[in-house]
């Protein structure tokens, strides 16, 4: 009885993820997106993979009314409008022009931040 006590309560290293296995699969406002296992950084590797979320400021994703996808741990752009002070560590998600969506996604309803040319193609077809 002892030894189940002290035993590792990890999982076993094939129930560990590894880089690249399927998170989960997550709909929002319209999109999907697969959240899979890996490493921001290099020096990361040396422990488990954590989830890995897109990052919509190197490749930005619009819904189809032209608001752009964010997540709520990237840091907030210069037209944050929130409850309390920008600073050097304030996030999308403090911004009351977030709308949150599944997971740690959301989109940006601002309008300075809108794709108008999304919008208006969308509104071609």
């Amino acid at each position: 009885m002892f030894r189940k006590i002290m035993a590792d309560p990890s999982p076993s290293a094939e129930n560990r993820p590894r880089e690249g296995d399927l998170y989960r699969t997550v709909t929002t406002f319209g999109k999907t997106f697969e959240l899979r296992y890996g490493y921001y950084d290099d020096i990361d590797r040396s422990g488990e993979p954590d989830v890995i979320y897109p990052d919509f400021r190197a490749v930005p994703v619009y819904t189809e009314e032209g608001e752009p996808f964010i997540t709520m741990m990237q840091d907030a752009c210069e037209h944050f409008k929130g409850k309390c002070r920008r600073t050097d560590d304030t996030t999308c998600a403090e911004c009351t022009h977030c709308k949150r969506g599944e997971e740690w996604l959301g989109i940006c309803a601002c309008p300075k931040n809108k794709s108008y040319e999304i919008s208006f193609r969308r509104k071609q077809l």
